[in-house]
């Protein structure tokens, strides 16, 4: 199975294999699902603060410290704070 995309595991998730073809186990599938469903239910702070954050999380994968953090000014959010930096690049 061929992943790739940020919709690309939420697919191999829907379809139930591992990006190998193995089975996920039923169990991991249904505390995965019952989790992702009480996050469906948790009220959201906004959405420019979810792009920042989704910007962080998937950016630190691909551009290093310095970049993100002007690309992240540069767009007009704040740059990266100690905690980000130390979790993504530490």
């Amino acid at each position: 199975m061929a992943i790739a995309g940020p919709d690309g595991v939420d697919a191999a998730i829907k379809a139930g294999v591992d990006l190998d073809g193995s089975p996920i186990p039923a169990e991991m599938l249904a505390l995965y699902n019952e989790v992702m469903a009480l996050e469906s239910q948790r009220a959201r702070s906004g959405v420019t603060k979810s792009m920042r954050n989704r910007v962080v999380k998937t950016g630190s994968k691909h551009l290093d410290q310095e970049q993100l953090d002007a690309r992240l000014k540069a767009a007009g959010w704040d740059g990266l704070k100690d905690r980000e930096i130390a979790f993504f690049y530490g």
